[in-house]
């Protein structure tokens, strides 16, 4: 009977330790704020850097499957109003150029590529890109002001505690909204920049995930943030543009 009670009593024991773990204090609500604060304003001072990352995003197939696609690629930010812009995934090879007054996407793969008069900053430049339908995950943490894009909509905000990426210490944060969960690893110490952000999407069956991974960053830019179309390539319209997802034309999401 002693022994049965002692079992229960670490049963116990068990779960009011995991429900600390699990349940943040009060205050983490506002300290998850405070600290994506942190990062925006010192983004926002930024005036000049370069990323490297890895990204992974999920599909759900017809069969209730997931299946993940993987790719890795650089950013290099000249504020307020230049961006170059590579990727590399197993069905697509692009690069975008920004200048404040033109935007070109080169698809390298097909050597064709297209420009459109883009007049504006980098926030002009996100903002039109999704409004012609180019999925821009993690394009939020280039923002002017990342704290009012990431914050709009936020129903709950958790700071879990602290994590390792990459061998870097980070603060751990949850937050929700209607529609997704996403979190952020933000590097602690004075350089608060992020090292992770996972977006689950709960409006779509399996909750499908999209994970970017910062590998670096670095002050400055070493870009001229101009493009010189390769000898053998040519311009073609938006239509004629070939498919420049992370995923295979036609995967279900």
């Amino acid at each position: 009977m002693a022994e049965e009670t002692m079992r229960a009593e670490s049963r116990l024991a068990t779960g009011i330790l995991a429900l600390a773990l699990f349940v943040p204090a009060a205050h983490a609500e506002d300290d998850a704020r405070a600290i994506l604060k942190s990062m925006s304003d010192y983004l926002a001072k930024q005036q000049a850097f370069t990323a490297t990352f890895n990204s992974d995003i999920e599909v759900v197939t017809p069969e209730m499957q997931k299946v993940q696609f993987a790719s890795s690629g650089q950013v290099s930010v000249s504020r307020p109003d230049k961006v170059h812009a590579a990727r590399t995934g197993g069905f697509t090879d692009i690069e975008m150029f920004f200048d404040g007054k033109k935007m070109t996407i080169h698809a390298k793969d097909a050597k064709v590529f297209m420009q459109a008069d883009a007049p504006g900053t980098i926030d002009n430049l996100v903002s039109k890109l999704e409004a012609d339908g180019y999925s821009l995950p993690g394009a939020d943490l280039l923002l002017s002001n990342v704290y009012d894009a990431l914050n709009a909509g936020v129903i709950d905000a958790k700071h879990i505690g602290t994590g390792v990426i990459g061998g870097v210490e980070c603060e751990h944060l949850a937050f929700r909204n209607a529609d997704t969960d996403w979190q952020l690893w933000v590097r602690t110490g004075p350089e608060p920049v992020p090292c992770k952000y996972v977006i689950t999407s709960k409006a779509v069956g399996a909750s499908p995930q999209y994970t970017l991974v910062i590998n670096s960053w670095s002050a400055g830019a070493k870009d001229d943030f101009a493009f010189a179309p390769p000898a053998g390539s040519k311009q073609v319209d938006a239509k004629a543009m070939p498919h420049i997802d992370e995923v295979p034309e036609g995967a279900s999401q």
